[in-house]
Protein backbone atom coordinates (compact mmCIF):
# COMPACT_ATOMS: atom_id res chain seq x y z
CA UNK A 1 0.00 0.00 0.00
CA UNK A 2 2.69 2.19 1.02
CA UNK A 3 4.41 1.73 -2.20
CA UNK A 4 1.16 3.00 -4.38
CA UNK A 5 0.59 5.84 -2.19
CA UNK A 6 3.76 6.99 -2.66
CA UNK A 7 3.30 7.84 -6.29
CA UNK A 8 -0.33 9.78 -4.77
CA UNK A 9 -2.43 6.83 -6.04
CA UNK A 10 -5.39 6.35 -3.77
CA UNK A 11 -7.16 4.98 -2.99
CA UNK A 12 -5.37 1.43 -2.45
CA UNK A 13 -7.20 -1.27 -0.50
CA UNK A 14 -5.33 -4.44 0.08
CA UNK A 15 -7.41 -7.80 0.97
CA UNK A 16 -9.13 -10.95 0.11
CA UNK A 17 -10.66 -11.51 -2.69
CA UNK A 18 -13.33 -13.34 -0.32
CA UNK A 19 -13.55 -10.05 1.72
CA UNK A 20 -16.83 -8.50 0.97
CA UNK A 21 -15.74 -4.62 1.27
CA UNK A 22 -12.83 -5.06 -1.85
CA UNK A 23 -16.00 -6.99 -3.22
CA UNK A 24 -18.34 -4.13 -2.66
CA UNK A 25 -15.58 -1.39 -4.12
CA UNK A 26 -15.09 -3.59 -7.42
CA UNK A 27 -19.10 -3.70 -7.60
CA UNK A 28 -19.59 -0.25 -7.25
CA UNK A 29 -16.82 0.61 -9.52
CA UNK A 30 -14.31 2.32 -7.26
CA UNK A 31 -11.16 1.01 -8.92
CA UNK A 32 -9.35 1.06 -11.83
CA UNK A 33 -7.42 -2.00 -11.77
CA UNK A 34 -6.99 -5.03 -10.00
CA UNK A 35 -3.68 -6.44 -8.93
CA UNK A 36 -4.19 -10.35 -7.87
CA UNK A 37 -1.45 -11.58 -6.11
CA UNK A 38 -1.11 -15.60 -5.43
CA UNK A 39 -0.76 -18.48 -8.47
CA UNK A 40 -2.76 -19.14 -11.31
CA UNK A 41 -6.37 -20.21 -8.79
CA UNK A 42 -5.97 -16.90 -7.72
CA UNK A 43 -5.81 -15.31 -10.94
CA UNK A 44 -8.99 -17.15 -12.19
CA UNK A 45 -10.59 -16.42 -8.99
CA UNK A 46 -9.66 -12.20 -9.64
CA UNK A 47 -10.46 -12.38 -13.80
CA UNK A 48 -13.87 -14.31 -12.77
CA UNK A 49 -14.66 -11.46 -10.01
CA UNK A 50 -13.59 -8.06 -12.20
CA UNK A 51 -15.40 -9.54 -15.66
CA UNK A 52 -18.77 -8.55 -15.41
CA UNK A 53 -17.17 -4.27 -14.35
CA UNK A 54 -14.37 -4.47 -16.98
CA UNK A 55 -11.97 -4.34 -14.36
CA UNK A 56 -8.58 -4.95 -16.07
CA UNK A 57 -6.40 -7.36 -13.86
CA UNK A 58 -2.25 -7.53 -13.19
CA UNK A 59 -1.08 -10.98 -11.69
CA UNK A 60 1.72 -10.99 -9.34
CA UNK A 61 2.78 -14.70 -9.19
CA UNK A 62 3.44 -16.17 -5.22
CA UNK A 63 2.61 -19.50 -6.61
CA UNK A 64 4.67 -22.47 -8.50
CA UNK A 65 3.58 -22.27 -11.64
CA UNK A 66 2.05 -18.95 -12.10
CA UNK A 67 1.29 -19.11 -16.09
CA UNK A 68 -1.45 -16.83 -15.72
CA UNK A 69 0.56 -14.30 -14.18
CA UNK A 70 2.61 -11.52 -15.39
CA UNK A 71 5.40 -9.99 -12.89
CA UNK A 72 7.33 -12.26 -10.00
CA UNK A 73 8.05 -11.93 -6.86
CA UNK A 74 11.50 -10.94 -7.44
CA UNK A 75 11.00 -8.28 -9.52
CA UNK A 76 7.63 -5.95 -9.04
CA UNK A 77 9.13 -2.82 -7.56
CA UNK A 78 11.03 -3.07 -11.56
CA UNK A 79 7.88 -3.79 -13.26
CA UNK A 80 5.04 -1.22 -11.78
CA UNK A 81 6.57 2.03 -12.79
CA UNK A 82 5.55 1.07 -16.26
CA UNK A 83 1.97 0.15 -14.94
CA UNK A 84 1.88 3.61 -13.63
CA UNK A 85 3.26 4.86 -16.57
CA UNK A 86 0.41 3.80 -18.17
CA UNK A 87 2.73 1.84 -20.51
CA UNK A 88 0.78 -1.57 -20.32
CA UNK A 89 -1.69 -3.11 -22.43
CA UNK A 90 -5.17 -4.93 -22.03
CA UNK A 91 -5.56 -8.51 -23.19
CA UNK A 92 -9.35 -9.75 -22.98
CA UNK A 93 -9.52 -13.30 -22.81
CA UNK A 94 -13.02 -15.44 -23.67
CA UNK A 95 -15.02 -17.06 -20.81
CA UNK A 96 -17.52 -19.09 -21.03
CA UNK A 97 -21.02 -19.67 -19.29
CA UNK A 98 -22.49 -23.24 -17.97
CA UNK A 99 -25.55 -24.49 -16.23
CA UNK A 100 -26.15 -27.79 -14.77
CA UNK A 101 -29.99 -28.69 -15.41
CA UNK A 102 -32.21 -31.14 -13.97
CA UNK A 103 -34.94 -31.72 -15.76
CA UNK A 104 -36.78 -28.09 -16.17
CA UNK A 105 -34.63 -27.12 -12.76
CA UNK A 106 -31.71 -24.91 -13.13
CA UNK A 107 -29.51 -25.72 -10.53
CA UNK A 108 -26.68 -23.67 -10.56
CA UNK A 109 -24.74 -21.36 -13.11
CA UNK A 110 -21.51 -20.44 -13.33
CA UNK A 111 -18.75 -18.08 -15.65
CA UNK A 112 -15.39 -19.74 -16.22
CA UNK A 113 -12.42 -18.84 -17.83
CA UNK A 114 -10.36 -22.15 -18.28
CA UNK A 115 -13.35 -24.90 -18.41
CA UNK A 116 -16.12 -26.72 -17.50
CA UNK A 117 -15.74 -30.25 -16.84
CA UNK A 118 -17.80 -33.42 -16.36
CA UNK A 119 -16.41 -36.59 -15.20
CA UNK A 120 -16.73 -39.65 -12.90
CA UNK A 121 -16.50 -39.23 -8.85
CA UNK A 122 -14.40 -41.39 -6.43
CA UNK A 123 -15.15 -45.03 -8.35
CA UNK A 124 -12.69 -45.61 -10.92
CA UNK A 125 -15.16 -46.36 -13.44
CA UNK A 126 -16.19 -44.23 -16.75
CA UNK A 127 -19.45 -42.86 -17.56
CA UNK A 128 -21.80 -42.13 -20.94
CA UNK A 129 -21.49 -38.44 -21.80
CA UNK A 130 -23.62 -37.58 -25.37
CA UNK A 131 -22.65 -34.40 -26.22
CA UNK A 132 -24.59 -32.02 -28.57
CA UNK A 133 -23.43 -28.53 -30.42
CA UNK A 134 -26.47 -26.42 -31.35
CA UNK A 135 -28.95 -28.98 -31.19
CA UNK A 136 -27.31 -31.61 -33.11
CA UNK A 137 -25.15 -34.80 -32.09
CA UNK A 138 -21.67 -34.73 -31.59
CA UNK A 139 -20.75 -37.95 -30.57
CA UNK A 140 -21.45 -40.30 -27.44
CA UNK A 141 -18.56 -40.89 -24.95
CA UNK A 142 -17.56 -43.49 -22.80
CA UNK A 143 -14.75 -41.65 -20.76
CA UNK A 144 -13.12 -40.68 -17.51
CA UNK A 145 -14.86 -37.12 -18.60
CA UNK A 146 -15.40 -34.61 -21.11
CA UNK A 147 -13.70 -30.70 -20.97
CA UNK A 148 -15.62 -28.13 -22.25
CA UNK A 149 -12.55 -25.41 -22.31
CA UNK A 150 -11.85 -21.93 -23.87
CA UNK A 151 -8.31 -21.02 -25.71
CA UNK A 152 -7.11 -20.02 -21.74
CA UNK A 153 -8.15 -23.26 -20.47
CA UNK A 154 -6.27 -25.18 -23.84
CA UNK A 155 -2.55 -24.77 -21.33
CA UNK A 156 -4.80 -26.33 -18.70
CA UNK A 157 -6.66 -29.60 -18.10
CA UNK A 158 -7.18 -29.60 -21.85
CA UNK A 159 -3.78 -29.57 -22.44
CA UNK A 160 -2.91 -32.61 -20.12
CA UNK A 161 -5.28 -35.09 -22.48
CA UNK A 162 -3.22 -33.88 -25.65
CA UNK A 163 -5.76 -30.99 -26.39
CA UNK A 164 -4.32 -28.35 -29.07
CA UNK A 165 -2.79 -24.90 -27.41
CA UNK A 166 -4.63 -21.85 -28.89
CA UNK A 167 -3.26 -18.68 -28.70
CA UNK A 168 -5.29 -16.31 -25.97
CA UNK A 169 -6.24 -13.54 -27.84
CA UNK A 170 -8.46 -16.21 -29.56
CA UNK A 171 -12.18 -16.95 -29.18
CA UNK A 172 -13.28 -20.48 -29.74
CA UNK A 173 -14.62 -23.40 -27.81
CA UNK A 174 -12.65 -26.31 -27.00
CA UNK A 175 -14.22 -29.81 -26.03
CA UNK A 176 -11.59 -32.64 -25.41
CA UNK A 177 -12.89 -35.77 -23.70
CA UNK A 178 -10.57 -37.77 -21.26
CA UNK A 179 -9.75 -40.88 -21.23
CA UNK A 180 -11.75 -42.07 -23.51
CA UNK A 181 -12.54 -45.74 -24.28
CA UNK A 182 -13.90 -46.80 -27.65
CA UNK A 183 -14.87 -43.26 -28.20
CA UNK A 184 -13.82 -40.15 -30.60
CA UNK A 185 -10.64 -39.47 -28.96
CA UNK A 186 -9.77 -35.99 -30.50
CA UNK A 187 -9.97 -32.70 -29.12
CA UNK A 188 -12.74 -30.62 -31.31
CA UNK A 189 -12.26 -27.05 -32.08
CA UNK A 190 -15.77 -25.24 -32.38
CA UNK A 191 -16.70 -21.24 -33.17
CA UNK A 192 -17.56 -18.92 -30.34
CA UNK A 193 -21.20 -18.71 -31.51
CA UNK A 194 -21.61 -22.87 -30.68
CA UNK A 195 -23.97 -23.83 -27.88
CA UNK A 196 -22.57 -27.65 -26.37
CA UNK A 197 -25.24 -29.87 -23.82
CA UNK A 198 -23.81 -32.74 -22.39
CA UNK A 199 -25.84 -35.31 -20.94
CA UNK A 200 -24.85 -37.55 -18.62
CA UNK A 201 -25.70 -41.04 -18.03
CA UNK A 202 -24.34 -43.02 -15.52
CA UNK A 203 -25.18 -45.81 -12.98
CA UNK A 204 -22.58 -44.67 -10.02
CA UNK A 205 -20.93 -40.88 -9.12
CA UNK A 206 -20.75 -38.42 -11.59
CA UNK A 207 -19.70 -34.49 -10.95
CA UNK A 208 -19.58 -31.27 -12.32
CA UNK A 209 -16.52 -28.75 -11.64
CA UNK A 210 -16.36 -25.25 -13.29
CA UNK A 211 -13.13 -24.05 -13.31
CA UNK A 212 -11.62 -26.33 -10.80
CA UNK A 213 -14.37 -25.05 -8.12
CA UNK A 214 -15.49 -28.09 -5.17
CA UNK A 215 -16.72 -30.74 -7.02
CA UNK A 216 -20.88 -30.78 -7.49
CA UNK A 217 -22.04 -34.45 -7.28
CA UNK A 218 -24.86 -34.67 -11.03
CA UNK A 219 -27.69 -37.91 -11.54
CA UNK A 220 -27.82 -39.59 -14.35
CA UNK A 221 -29.46 -37.40 -17.35
CA UNK A 222 -28.42 -34.03 -15.90
CA UNK A 223 -27.83 -31.64 -18.18
CA UNK A 224 -24.70 -29.05 -18.75
CA UNK A 225 -25.00 -26.52 -21.14
CA UNK A 226 -21.85 -24.31 -22.18
CA UNK A 227 -21.98 -21.22 -24.56
CA UNK A 228 -20.06 -18.21 -24.42
CA UNK A 229 -20.15 -15.47 -21.49
CA UNK A 230 -21.31 -12.46 -22.48
CA UNK A 231 -18.37 -11.04 -20.08
CA UNK A 232 -14.66 -10.88 -20.85
CA UNK A 233 -11.74 -11.15 -18.53
CA UNK A 234 -9.25 -8.43 -18.74
CA UNK A 235 -5.47 -8.46 -18.05
CA UNK A 236 -2.87 -6.38 -18.02
CA UNK A 237 0.47 -7.06 -19.86
CA UNK A 238 3.42 -5.57 -19.31
CA UNK A 239 5.65 -7.48 -21.88
CA UNK A 240 5.11 -8.04 -25.41
CA UNK A 241 2.52 -10.06 -27.17
CA UNK A 242 4.99 -12.89 -27.98
CA UNK A 243 5.40 -13.65 -23.62
CA UNK A 244 2.77 -16.43 -24.32
CA UNK A 245 5.25 -18.29 -26.46
CA UNK A 246 7.94 -17.85 -24.79
CA UNK A 247 6.15 -19.18 -21.62
CA UNK A 248 4.54 -21.98 -22.88
CA UNK A 249 8.22 -23.05 -24.19
CA UNK A 250 9.87 -22.40 -20.60
CA UNK A 251 6.98 -24.03 -19.12
CA UNK A 252 6.70 -27.25 -21.65
CA UNK A 253 10.26 -27.88 -21.37
CA UNK A 254 10.65 -27.74 -17.63
CA UNK A 255 7.08 -28.10 -15.51
CA UNK A 256 7.65 -25.77 -11.95
CA UNK A 257 5.46 -28.00 -10.50
CA UNK A 258 6.79 -31.40 -11.15
CA UNK A 259 8.94 -31.38 -8.08
CA UNK A 260 6.38 -29.92 -5.30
Amino acid sequence: MEYFQSFQIYPVICDSLYHETLQSCITNGEFDLLIAMGGDGTMLRAGRLCAPYHLPVLGINLGHFGFLMEIDQSNWREALPQLIQGNYMIEDRMMLHCEHWRGAERLGDWDVLNEMVVSRGTMVRPIRLQAEVDGYLLTNYVADGLIVATPTGSTAYALAVQGPVLSPELRNILVAPVAPHLSVDRTIVLSEQSKVRVTVHTRHEAVLSPDGRKPIAMNDCDVVTVETSKNTASFIRLRDPGYFYRNLTRYLEHNPTAGV
